[in-house]
């Protein structure tokens, strides 16, 4: 029948190593049924895959208030929010926040948690490159290497967007992760059948495959979802980083480095870590 010679024509060509930062699915974060599975990895305290568990955030923010870098009063703007498990602590802790996400579902639960609390923090649902912020935070932060995401381009552009939000002496905490946590991970490629799972409520076979781009310190895990409406594929790129790589980038977009760590939650930079997280300052020089 033809519609098998189709699905094998698709997955023959999904099989073959994409050009760098070649897209997938762009409705990803706002499928009826991945965005709620999305959302409920966010919110599990039994893994780290979609938001680091509550104790992380917790010692993150912690460490943060420790080193002076947030304190209460500020206005912040909370890049990637996803359900507002930073932005709910950061108002408890006297913050003026807003939260940015692209995914609908996350930004309603955050809402709704928000008001659940009496908590006044603004949420927005929109893309990070349509943001229109002028000279209004004293700090904006990107946890967990969302910036590991996008091509260089693309991060160019976010940067001086965020450069933009930023008052004259504003701060930007991030974190992105290196080429050593990628060396955990290896090239496989593996299948299975589901009668429902992460992607679609019904039955489903995933293909799941990894390429490796180790001349430009890119990783793309990749997903071919077969159901009974045809095959999609779904691709999560991540472009790893050094601190020369990091600071190289910051100074492009007129940040200087402010502080370095291994993590946010304050290790000491050792220079080999799988992440590297930086306070940046706006550079008005």
């Amino acid at each position: 029948m033809h519609i098998y010679k189709e699905t094998l024509d698709i997955i023959n060509r999904y099989s073959k190593k994409p050009e760098p930062f070649e897209p997938g699915e762009k409705t990803f974060w706002d499928h009826p049924h991945i965005s709620r599975s999305m959302l409920e990895a966010h919110l599990s305290q039994n893994h780290d895959a979609a938001s680091r568990k509550a104790e992380t955030i917790d010692r993150t923010i912690d460490n943060l208030f420790k080193a002076g870098a947030l304190k209460p009063g500020m206005r912040l703007l909370d890049l990637g929010c996803g359900p507002g498990l930073y932005a709910q602590r950061l108002a408890m802790a006297g913050m003026e926040v807003v939260g940015v996400d692209i995914s609908e579902r996350s930004i309603g639960y955050a809402r709704a948690a928000a008001e659940e609390l009496n908590l006044p923090v603004e949420y927005h649902c929109v893309n990070f490159f349509d943001l229109e912020f002028q000279n209004e935070f004293d700090a904006v932060i990107q946890v967990y290497g969302e910036l590991n995401t996008f091509p260089e381009a693309s991060l160019v552009q976010l940067l001086a967007a965020v450069r933009k939000a930023l008052k004259e002496d504003g701060v930007f905490i991030f974190d992105v992760s290196t080429r050593k946590l990628r060396s955990k991970s290896e090239i496989h490629n593996n299948w299975y059948y589901s009668d429902q799972g992460f992607w679609r409520p019904g039955r489903h076979m995933v293909l799941e495959m990894c390429f490796d781009y180790p001349d430009r310190d890119l990783w793309l895990n990749q997903y071919i979802i077969i159901d009974e409406s045809g095959c999609k594929v779904y691709r999560n790129w991540f472009h790893d980083y050094s601190l020369e790589a990091v600071e190289e980038l910051l100074s492009k977009a007129g940040f200087k480095l402010k502080t370095v760590w291994n993590d946010l939650t304050g290790s000491v930079y050792t220079g080999d870590g799988e992440w590297i997280a930086v306070i940046a300052q706006k550079d008005n020089s």
